[in-house]
């Protein structure tokens, strides 16, 4: 955990331009494993200790003054995210979701995440519904389904609250009782209607509202687009009920099965037009109504080849490297 007085730097460290994860994250645990020295004493270094100790480029430590600057403002924030309920927790916490940092490797994990309700459930066994916003019926009766059988295997599902599939995988979620993580494309002080409308369910512990972004981030499509693989990388399941040739849902099934994800992807009925079957043919496992593996037959008009899908179950990999943060 990071004490209060502590919580400015991270945030001021996590705000420098152009210092993606695996850059913050390597630095952390440069600070945490070599130095063994907190956040809030590095940024006490000087500038000359910063290119010395750390090999911090000019550029880099400009950077770093500026974020240092801005510390009194991230703690006007800090206070008052705590006063309106969030929390945050560092990579470096145990309370850090650790099948996120499983998918997405310590390295390139958020460094923060902001957070509002049962944080608990961030350690609890996951599945990410995730397809299209224009859902069809079926994929909606299929969302459902998928919700209903997770809850009742105490499974936490996770969503982006999204119209269409998002929006039933969490009201599903809730109907049979089962908990849900919201992810957000947005920071979340500005999702106060969301809060507002699913407050006593945060209270009670069964959601729990997430963000990676600057909790004062407004809603936007690159936001949305790099969300995405935060629902992948919290889930231990993946579900995919529909999607098209483009967009947030395949571009997040593709990375998936890049790294090795095993990703369950509903059969599409004769006559739906969507790209289920071709996610299918790259090697997404096909899944029948409730969700069971199944073999698959059907043409490649394109070279006039029968395709067949085999369930299969495959290998989690291990990660290549130790954790960093354990």
């Amino acid at each position: 955990m990071i004490t209060n007085s502590e919580a400015p730097y991270w945030i001021a460290l996590t705000q420098i331009p152009r210092w993606g994860n695996a850059k913050i994250n390597t630095l952390l645990t440069t600070l945490f494993q070599q130095a063994k020295i907190s956040v809030e004493d590095f940024f006490g270094l000087s500038e000359k200790e910063w290119r010395k100790k750390y090999k911090l480029s000019p550029t880099d430590c400009m950077n770093l003054q500026a974020a240092k600057n801005e510390l009194p403002n991230y703690s006007f924030l800090l206070e008052d995210l705590l006063s309106q309920g969030f929390e945050i927790i560092p990579i470096s916490s145990p309370e850090y979701s650790t099948t996120l940092k499983e998918n997405l490797k310590s390295i390139h994990a958020p460094p923060l995440l902001y957070i509002k309700g049962n944080k608990k459930i961030l350690q609890e066994d996951s599945v990410a519904i995730v397809g299209s916003r224009d859902a069809s019926e079926i994929a909606l009766q299929f969302t459902d389904n998928i919700a209903r059988l997770a809850s009742q295997q105490y499974k936490v599902v996770v969503s982006g609250f999204a119209k269409g599939v998002d929006k039933q995988a969490l009201d599903s979620s809730l109907k049979y009782k089962g908990h849900s993580i919201i992810v957000l494309p947005q920071g979340v002080m500005t999702f106060g209607s969301g809060i507002k409308k699913y407050y006593t369910q945060i209270v009670e512990g069964d959601i729990l509202v997430l963000s990676t972004f600057f909790p004062k981030a407004p809603w936007s499509a690159q936001l949305a687009m790099a969300r995405n693989p935060i629902i992948y990388g919290l889930a231990k399941e993946i579900y995919v009920v529909e999607s098209q040739s483009k967009g947030g849902t395949w571009a997040g099934v593709i990375d998936g099965l890049r790294k090795g994800r095993t990703v369950y992807v509903r059969n599409p009925e004769q006559g739906e037009t969507n790209a289920n079957k071709v996610l299918i043919e790259k090697g997404a496992i096909a899944v029948d109504f409730d969700g069971q593996p199944m073999t698959v037959r059907y043409q490649d008009t394109k070279h006039e080849n029968l395709i067949v899908a085999e369930p299969k179950q495959k290998r989690r990999k291990q990660a290549s490297q130790t954790d960093l943060f354990k």
